[in-house]
């Protein structure tokens, strides 16, 4: 009588049974796994706020641009001036630029490379203000080969309020001494051209044409990456990848358990 088994009377090959982890380990796991849970919905809810927080900034910072202007801040407003409430507001100037304590930043624009023109302003209202009157080219750096745009004698205009840039750019330091300025840092400028007191803030000029042409002004970008609905959809979809495969795992584990 022949065998219904495998050759050599043995039992054939069976598929394996799932085997239960054990309990306290499964528990570990969940609990971790619901940690993860909670904390990347956290973070989805933070880029939720962000975005909040961002859309609101952009809708002032263009009710500001688009405000008719005002005086600049003296004095007494200077300690409360900030980025968050003062940046980008339109102001107005009159008085007198200080052409020969001018200083160059350089600068990287829609132009191509060059420098920014920043000149003291010294306002009727008895303080200065350093002002960025707008770009010119490398080649025009020489304030002899612009000088029409060297205005002189009293004259009124308006740009728009920027916070100083202490320090310098991006892994590149001011350097006073040489007069090499990579950042419009006020404060440092003032020291360096002995200019004294200033306002904490510059002024972008506007777009009105310069005499000759330079200074080219109105090149201020405004611009605010707003890219947290796509991180919260991010976090949120990886809480729900996580939910998802823990649901598998404890289900996977009842089955075992049977």
């Amino acid at each position: 009588m022949s065998g219904t088994g495998a050759p050599g009377g043995g039992v054939g090959p069976q598929a394996s049974p799932e085997v239960a982890q054990p309990r306290w380990r499964l528990t570990a796991l969940i609990a971790v796994g619901c940690c993860a849970v909670v904390l990347l919905t956290a973070l989805g809810a933070w880029q939720l706020q962000r975005r909040s927080w961002k859309l609101d900034l952009i809708q002032k910072v263009e009710e500001r641009v688009d405000a008719a202007p005002v005086a600049a801040p003296g004095p007494p407003e200077w300690p409360t001036i900030n980025a968050r409430d003062d940046e980008y507001r339109r102001v107005a100037l009159s008085g007198q630029f200080l052409n020969d304590r001018e200083t160059l930043v350089q600068a990287v624009t829609e132009r191509g490379g060059g420098f920014w023109v920043m000149t003291p302003f010294a306002t009727d209202w008895g303080f200065t203000v350093l002002v960025n009157r707008g770009f010119v080219p490398g080649d025009r750096r020489d304030a002899s080969t612009r000088s029409e745009g060297q205005i002189a004698g009293d004259t009124a205009f308006a740009g728009l309020m920027r916070i100083s840039e202490p320090g310098g750019g991006f892994l590149r330091a001011n350097d006073p001494a040489a007069d090499r300025w990579y950042s419009r840092d006020v404060a440092a400028i003032a020291a360096a051209k002995d200019l004294g007191p200033v306002a904490p803030y510059f002024v972008d000029a506007d777009a009105t044409e310069n005499p000759g042409g330079l200074p080219i002004g109105g090149l201020t970008v405004i611009a605010f990456p707003n890219n947290h609905l796509i991180y919260a959809l991010t976090w949120f979809g990886m809480a729900a990848l996580l939910a998802a495969a823990m649901v598998y795992v404890v289900l996977g584990e009842r089955r075992a358990a049977r």
